[in-house]
């Protein structure tokens, strides 16, 4: 997984309208980069509207905030569109850039073991450096775990 001091890493992707986006579009600005596992399941909704709630405190603070997570740019769009999030959600079918971030991994749930997202969100400075990594993300208070840093 990608740890405090890392760059960075290069992607390139479509969000929820179908726009390209890549990580050089942000550099300049400090970045929060959440992964979720899946779009519209109850966890992930709670995490993204409190994002979402809070994000005139983020956006205050410097942040530009994006979410990521495996799902197709149409699930990612249904999304959007139905809590209206004031920034981006990002679609990576391929989890080439899950892979990049260190979020895609073997996970276990009742027994089953499989491979899937796990809940991180990470904090870059101005230059592309990562400042933190929040690997125990509180859905409820995601925003609040953000400011702390």
């Amino acid at each position: 997984m990608l740890k405090k001091g890392d760059h960075l890493p290069e992607f390139k992707t479509l969000n929820q309208e179908g726009k390209t986006v890549e990580s050089k579009d942000f550099l300049g600005k400090k970045l929060v980069i959440f992964f979720y596992p899946q779009a519209n399941t109850p966890t992930c909704t709670v995490e993204a509207c409190n994002l979402s709630d809070h994000f005139e405190k983020l956006k205050e603070a410097g942040y530009q905030v994006i979410g990521i997570s495996g799902d197709s740019v149409k699930k990612q769009k249904n999304f959007h569109s139905k809590f209206g999030f004031p920034y981006d959600l990002l679609a990576d079918e391929s989890h080439e850039i899950l892979e990049k971030f260190g979020v895609w991994q073997e996970k276990t749930t009742f027994g089953k073991t499989y491979m899937g997202i796990v809940r991180t969100t990470f904090i870059f400075d101005e230059n592309g450096i990562c400042t933190r990594v929040i690997d125990k993300v509180t859905s409820k208070t995601a925003a609040d775990q953000i400011l702390e840093a």
